[in-house]
């Protein structure tokens, strides 16, 4: 069987019918190499980044397999049309699949609903034998234990990675908090699950075999069980690795835990913030961060040099018009290095998202969430039109992203976390005075 799995890119705008390239991404993929281990070892497999290279319609292949998020879905759907013009059956799943089950099965043969541990093999087994299904569902969870690794070995160009190439690792899934505006713990679960430490450590030998020694743990919060994660950053000190995640706010106050992370090797953090206004964190039900704790935990960060990244949500029904130049004096006074600026989206599968489809009036172009790249407002905000709130978020990119601003917040590149927060700032600096806002893009 000749397996190809692509990963689309996107467009850049309804007006706009370009698809969104680029000469180099910088990470290793995680998500193709590993669909791919799931495949029998005998069968060809090809895999395709489609934000790197072009797709070859005319390739001779048996089995097309898509993985989709909601801001590639049109494009996935595009290709898998193309595909089954040709009478070769695809398959989809990820995330956007999830959610949008009848809808991706308009455009494919079967679809995959959660996670892929349980299933895809199934799914492979039934279309080699012509015996292919329309859904299939994971019916629980995975225990996280005896991942397959990553098919490293079938991603192409590997140059179009970087010369230092940093490679995902995922230690969990879930998270711990219950946050109003998050979708992911819906289609991870919500409990938090987590692998061995022997396990994470084997994975990340194999990957230093390979010359790599820069990880990126790919959670979606990184040490939901505080004494579970001490274990494996510690396990990892011996290996002498450079490394990066995503983590909750109130971690910063784990002296323990800092010190020991700063000690593994940690580089750069990003941390959901949200919000510097204590009634805005109150209705995300964001419990775990306070306000009034802010300046010592980042503090904390800046004494042990750990470079870190704060997002940031606007849009809320309990914010004032003063939130922004609130916000940007925050940064400014605490010299933070890196911030991203979002706009609140209420995504299909999260409380938000059923709460405001109740109010009249309050969604608006529901169909199109999450579909576009770029500064999207979704919401009519109590204080402001949508066009106004997005024209507030360019406003703060560029007034952080300034030459001055950069200047009175980074410190002189003399350790690698200086180096790191300089160059995500020359880069974010590139976006936020570029030409159009389709080119403001987190993806």
């Amino acid at each position: 069987m000749r397996l190809l799995i692509i990963q689309p890119t996107y467009y850049y705008s309804p007006s706009d019918p370009r698809l969104h390239k680029t000469k180099r991404r910088a990470l290793m993929p995680l998500t193709l190499p590993y669909l791919a281990a799931f495949a029998p070892k005998e069968w060809n497999i090809t895999l395709v980044d489609e934000q790197l290279e072009d797709i070859d319609f005319d390739a001779k292949v048996d089995v097309v397999a898509i993985t989709t998020w909601t801001i590639n879905s049109f494009r996935a759907y595009e290709i898998a049309d193309r595909f089954r013009e040709r009478g070769i059956p695809v398959i989809m799943g990820g995330p956007h699949v999830f959610f949008h089950v009848e809808e991706a099965l308009h455009h494919s043969d079967a679809v995959c609903v959660g996670e892929g541990e349980n299933v895809c093999k199934d799914m492979l087994n039934d279309c080699a034998s012509g015996r292919l299904k329309k859904v299939y569902r994971a019916s629980n969870l995975h225990n996280m234990t005896n991942l397959p690794f990553p098919r490293y070995d079938l991603v192409k160009n590997s140059r179009k990675y970087g010369l230092v190439k940093t490679y995902s690792v995922q230690t969990s899934r879930g998270c711990p908090f219950r946050c109003e505006f998050c979708s992911e713990r819906y289609y991870l679960g919500t409990n938090y699950r987590y692998r061995s430490v022997e396990d994470v450590v084997e994975e990340i030998k194999r990957i230093k075999g390979m010359g790599g020694r820069y990880i990126f743990f790919a959670d979606s919060n990184f040490a939901g069980k505080v004494s579970h994660t001490m274990k494996l950053i510690e396990a990892i000190i011996p290996l002498k690795i450079r490394w990066s995640t995503l983590w909750s706010m109130n971690l910063c106050k784990n002296d323990k835990l800092m010190d020991l992370a700063k000690r593994s090797g940690l580089l750069h953090v990003n941390i959901g913030m949200e919000s510097i206004d204590r009634k805005t964190l109150k209705g995300m039900n964001k419990k775990q961060n306070k306000a009034g704790e802010y300046r010592e935990m980042l503090f904390k960060l800046r004494r042990r040099g750990i470079s870190y990244s704060l997002n940031f949500i606007f849009g809320w029904d309990t914010e004032e018009p003063d939130i922004f130049d609130a916000t940007l004096q925050f940064l400014m006074d605490n010299k933070v290095p890196v911030a991203y600026f979002n706009i609140l989206t209420p995504h299909k599968g999260t409380a938000l998202y059923d709460r405001m489809k109740e109010e009249d009036g309050k969604i608006i172009n529901i169909d199109d969430i999450g579909r576009w790249p770029g500064i999207k407002c979704y919401i009519r905000p109590t204080y402001c039109t949508p066009e106004e709130l997005e024209d507030y978020v360019r406003w703060m990119y560029q007034r952080f992203y300034s030459v001055s601003s950069i200047l009175k917040r980074l410190s002189f590149p003399v350790s690698q976390a200086d180096v790191a927060s300089w160059i995500i700032n020359i880069s974010q600096r590139r976006v936020a005075f570029s030409d159009t806002a389709e080119n403001f893009d987190a993806f």
